[in-house]
């Protein structure tokens, strides 16, 4: 298989809200430097990069004096927006990933298609209303902003879990699993779109 281009894109978004840049490099290393503003959702980045061998980073001035909703959904959507343009053509990957991961009592599934169709299946129940400054229903909020900006099919299933932090934690850490798979060469393409209509 030919050598294949640099899958990296940087996106600035500034709105009345958020001042947001973000470089994500596909084929990373899982090197990250993330500064949001919230240590919670500073860790879950980190742990997405990590665990997918993303190298990610992330620099956000937010209003965080009114709460942390339009960070973290702006996030969202400015990672999405990353994911779709660093595959650009989805020529030659495996288009779908999965993965299930285990934290102590947790267990989460993510499941995605990179196929241009977005779709959010959400189904993990937490207890609390934050952990550290980071609303629980943020999780909801951005993993809807990542699959809509990306176009992709994003479904995560909690199976079992009572800590919220591991819970939300074991999908962050599933869907960089999943993402990882999905974005994964697969020589039997031919550097071709696996799909029957021939684009994605």
């Amino acid at each position: 298989m030919a050598e294949k281009a640099a899958r990296i894109a940087k996106i600035t978004r500034t709105t009345n809200e958020t001042d947001i840049t973000l470089e994500l490099n596909i084929d990373g290393k899982g090197q990250s430097k993330i500064d949001t503003g919230i240590g919670f959702f500073d860790h879950m980045l980190t742990s997405f990069a990590k665990h997918g061998f993303f190298d990610l980073n992330v620099t956000v001035k937010g209003d965080l004096y009114v709460d942390c909703h339009h960070t973290i959904e702006d996030v969202g959507i400015v990672l999405g927006k990353a994911i779709k343009e660093a595959v650009g053509e989805k020529k030659a990957i495996k288009r779908f990933g999965n993965f299930f991961l285990p934290m102590d009592e947790t267990l989460v599934m993510c499941a995605i298609d990179l196929s241009g169709r977005p779709y959010l299946v959400y189904d993990l129940t937490l207890q609390t209303e934050r952990v550290g400054y980071f609303d629980t229903q943020m999780v909801k909020e951005f993993f809807y902003a990542v699959s809509y900006a990306a176009e992709m099919n994003l479904n995560l299933k909690q199976f079992s879990g009572e800590n919220d932090h591991h819970i939300i934690e074991a999908a962050f850490k599933a869907f960089a699993k999943a993402l990882d798979e999905a974005t994964t060469y697969d020589r039997r393409l031919n550097g071709k779109v696996l799909s029957t209509k021939g684009t994605l």
